[in-house]
């Protein structure tokens, strides 16, 4: 399905609810970048560090066009090489994330998003040219265990996604979260091998235990895995073939 002509998967995409600009991040993609957290996502996951940013209706923010948005980030440009945008879920808003990284790429800057993967990205090609790597969180990959741990049901993209963004060489990272009684890790890590079998050994894993900080649901005594635990979950990426492992 190409969704060009009409990227309305959120309402008033040309102008979106802002939660939080930081000017400068260390954590949200290589080097100093801006990082832009938009309002509203399509997941309510047990595990959210941001659950402030869930609610698409009900909240008091601004909302922002594109260019609104980069006259308040200009003034980092000394001291950044890029901008990220995150949420909530800022693939609601393709739009938006094209007007605002045309005008980011027109200085030089370069693009990254951090996408849930639950909405098909293969439909956004004007988005697709001036983006330059997609950061992929794998919530979960079992229909059930997706269920329980995000409240929505799976909407099939996640493998499409991977595809998509893989071959076109915008998967910048994978990203998932480690807790075993409610991620289905070394299945999630043996399908994604599997879905892309003559990438995924190059694209950089992310393997980030759960810590319980900032959660407010079911997962907020959930405990979280010890270096050693962490360590496992690392030699059974690399047993897998995954060459570019982060443990975080």
């Amino acid at each position: 399905m190409n969704h060009d002509n009409k990227e309305s998967t959120g309402k008033n995409n040309d102008k979106v609810p802002i939660n939080r600009i930081i000017p400068v991040s260390t954590v949200d993609g290589p080097g100093a970048r801006t990082a832009v957290f938009v309002q509203g996502c399509n997941l309510v996951c047990e595990f959210c560090h941001n659950p402030e940013t869930q609610a698409i209706e009900g909240h008091n923010l601004p909302r922002k066009t594109a260019a609104e948005v980069f006259e308040e980030i200009r003034p980092n440009l000394p001291f950044i090489r890029g901008i990220t945008v995150s949420g909530g879920e800022c693939a609601l808003y393709p739009r938006f994330l094209t007007a605002l990284f045309t005008l980011a790429k027109a200085e030089g800057l370069t693009t990254l998003m951090d996408t849930n993967g639950s909405i098909d990205l293969s439909g956004f090609s004007e988005l697709m040219k001036v983006i330059d790597g997609v950061m992929l969180d794998i919530k979960a990959w079992d229909p059930e265990v997706f269920y329980r741990l995000t409240g929505k049901k799976a909407t099939g993209a996640l493998p499409v996604n991977l595809h998509y963004l893989a071959s076109t060489g915008k998967l910048e990272e994978i990203r998932l979260v480690c807790q075993e009684n409610w991620v289905d890790i070394e299945t999630a890590l043996n399908k994604v091998a599997e879905k892309i079998p003559r990438y995924y050994g190059k694209i950089p894993l992310k393997l980030i235990a759960f810590r319980s900080h900032g959660v407010t649901g079911k997962m907020k005594k959930a405990a979280s895995p010890g270096p050693d635990r962490m360590e496992a979950y690392k030699k059974i990426a690399e047993e897998l073939g995954y060459e570019r492992i982060i443990v975080k």
